[in-house]
């Protein structure tokens, strides 16, 4: 019977990895919609968030399930546990790629983000891409080195963050011309949206981490969500 349950929370990892895997499409897509003023595949992110609203309610019930079936002891328990707040980062950065696409979709024909901000924005979804995959790859193989590595990770999405709102609020911005305002609070919000998905990538490393020790790690670099 215990085989069984090992061989139920195997499958619900895997299913949380293949999960992973589609969101960080879902912002590698995103940003090319954003990037190349792409309306098609701006549609196609919104159309598949569906889909990963579905994986989440499927595997969101699967660990009530397993919770219910029978009393999980000390190490299934913390697989369980964590493998729901999971479930619920990993829905929530879909959620926040559908808000990239839903901008370049509304901006469409125009490109939304400024020349001077391109690379940056760039940059700013490699990481985020990277850091999902990590999550991911962490939560399969179990590696704490890696999960660890997200924290460092996430101090250059930080530093990515802080150098386009110090570009927005300068005296020089004036790209756009009479969209300007626009463009700035578009360019804010965009780049907020990047920094959550790679504080919920944190998040993911932190429950992975207590899944493997135990413990979960303490400090300001270690969000709960």
């Amino acid at each position: 019977m215990r085989e069984y349950y090992h061989s139920e929370l195997d499958e619900v990892v895997h299913q949380l990895v293949t999960m992973s895997d589609s969101v960080q499409i879902a912002v590698r897509d995103a940003t090319t919609a954003l990037l190349d003023a792409n309306v098609s595949v701006a549609e196609r992110v919104i159309a598949g968030d569906l889909r990963i609203d579905a994986m989440h309610d499927e595997l969101e019930q699967r660990c009530f399930t397993l919770l219910a079936r029978q009393a999980p002891v000390a190490g299934e328990l913390r697989t369980i546990v964590a493998a729901t707040q999971v479930v619920a980062d990993i829905g929530r950065t879909g959620d926040l790629a559908k808000h990239i696409a839903e901008i370049a979709r509304m901006r469409y024909p125009d490109h939304d983000v400024p020349e001077p901000l391109v690379d940056s924005f760039r940059r700013m979804s490699d990481v985020a891409q990277e850091m999902v995959g990590k999550a991911g790859r962490t939560l399969l193989d179990r590696n704490l080195e890696e999960a660890h590595e997200l924290v460092d990770d996430d101090d250059e999405m930080d530093n990515l963050r802080s150098s386009q709102f110090r570009q927005i609020v300068s005296e020089e911005w004036s790209h756009g011309v009479d969209k300007a305002v626009e463009k700035a609070v578009d360019a804010a919000l965009l780049g907020r949206y990047y920094e959550r998905i790679a504080d919920h990538a944190v998040a993911m490393g932190r429950r992975i981490i207590y899944i493997i020790t135990g413990e979960a790690p303490e400090g300001d670099d270690w969000p709960t969500t």
